[in-house]
Order: C-alpha cells, then sequence, then structure tokens
C-alpha cells in the first residue's frame, strides 16, 4: 500500500511539473476561467470586454478561408478601450494557451482586421473560443483563436 501511494505521490510531482506556465508578461486564464472575456491593455490603461460588450458596439464582418465571421474592427475596439490607432506602434494578440501574434500598425488598423464573436451563421466553435483575431488574406497563425488579451504598444 506504501509503494501505491509513494507511485501516486510521484505522479502526481511529475504531472504538476510538466504543466505550462504562462509566458511572463501575460495572463493566461487557468482552466478557461476566464474564456468568455477579452482584456484589452497598453501603458496606463486597461479595458475588459465580454461577448456582450463587443456586440453593442459596430458590427464588421471578415472573411477568412470561407468563413464570414462578425465582430468589431480592431482599430474601433482599440479606440473604445482609449487608445489613439493612429499613435500605435504594435499589437500582441494572446491566446488562452499563451499563443501569441505581434501585428504591425498598418495590419492592426486594415478596416477588415476584426476581433469576431460569431460568424454568419451563429456562435464561434468551440476551437475559436469566445473571441478569435480575423485577418483576410493573412496566414493562420495570425488568425488567434481563443483570444484572451490584446497588447497595445504606443
Amino acid at each position: 500500500m506504501k509503494k501505491i501511494s509513494t507511485l501516486l505521490l510521484v505522479i502526481a510531482v511529475l504531472l504538476g511539473a510538466c504543466s505550462q506556465a504562462a509566458p511572463e508578461g501575460s495572463s493566461v486564464p487557468e482552466s478557461g476561467a476566464a474564456a468568455s472575456v477579452l482584456t484589452v491593455k497598453g501603458g496606463d490603461l486597461e479595458k475588459t470586454y465580454s461577448v456582450e460588450d463587443l456586440q453593442a458596439l459596430e458590427a464588421a464582418q471578415a472573411e477568412f478561408k470561407g468563413v464570414t465571421y462578425t465582430g468589431v474592427q480592431l482599430s474601433s475596439l482599440l479606440r473604445d478601450a482609449g487608445f489613439d490607432p493612429a499613435q500605435i506602434q504594435a499589437v500582441k494578440a494572446v491566446a488562452s494557451d499563451g499563443f501569441t501574434a505581434n501585428y504591425e500598425p498598418e495590419l492592426a488598423n486594415k478596416a477588415d482586421t476584426i476581433v469576431a464573436y460569431a460568424t454568419v451563421d451563429g456562435g464561434l466553435t468551440a476551437e475559436d473560443g469566445a473571441f478569435r483575431m480575423v485577418l483576410p488574406g493573412q496566414e493562420g497563425r495570425l488568425n488567434v483563436r481563443q483570444l484572451v488579451e490584446i497588447q497595445v504598444i504606443q
């Protein structure tokens, strides 16, 4: 019995050591706890949005890989959060698993760069999460799924 307890303890310690730590400076929710919240921050500014908050802003649509998404233009969202899109030097999108994608100001300010909260056929898929970046014509890795945070550098 003591060998089984010791074995279980060793397994628990190993599993704990193998868990993925969040990259420094990012806020990754544990077990999807805040998956339906999007934080936009930079410098002294920080604002949190729910799906309903984004739905209250002016809607925009963009297509990526044959799917039409509904959301908010990234530049409009940044303006709503208190940022001046003309002063932005860079934007970083952070996924719930810590994956990040960086955007130049020109890409972040394009009219068809949106933060999606739905498709024209309904809600986003479980793979997409509550929010996802949609950048038509850009490579897949820039279209971040499971989006939880947008970091702005001015």
